[in-house]
């Protein structure tokens, strides 16, 4: 299936709190709208959300107003030049990068967007599991 974006909402070491499938016609602002509105209710005591430039804007002052989250955007420097690893921003990426080990999720091949979320779970439930087990 083409044309969707995935937006998730992860915890410092990477692992997933909550996901937002969606049409890619929907900007990344008001797909993180989705995330927030769905986990206002089940993360009272969040205080700092980290996001990357795409996320700027209004949306800074919306988290703050009705979620009561401060959003941080986490920017590249102006002097910085090639590629540099940003704090903060490669734990989102890397979860993404643990999502396309799983070959139903490498591609978006669901008609539905909740299949897509529910295979997303899946796989973090998963990764989770087989973390548990190695200890």
């Amino acid at each position: 299936m083409n044309g969707r974006k995935r937006h998730i909402l992860v915890e410092t070491l990477g692992l997933l709190l909550t996901v937002v499938v969606h049409r890619a016609n929907i900007q990344d602002r008001d797909g993180a709208k989705l995330v927030f509105r769905k986990m206002k209710k089940w993360l009272p005591r969040l205080k700092l959300i980290w996001a990357d430039g795409g996320y700027a804007g209004k949306l800074i002052a919306w988290t703050q107003r009705i979620c009561t989250w401060n959003l941080e955007i986490v920017k590249r420097s102006d002097d910085m030049k090639g590629f540099k690893v940003l704090p903060k921003r490669w734990i989102v990426e890397r979860t993404f990068g643990w999502f396309n080990r799983y070959r139903r999720l490498s591609k978006d091949f669901e008609y539905h967007t909740k299949t897509s979320e529910t295979l997303i779970y899946i796989a973090m439930t998963h990764i989770m599991v087989r973390r548990l087990s190695q200890k």
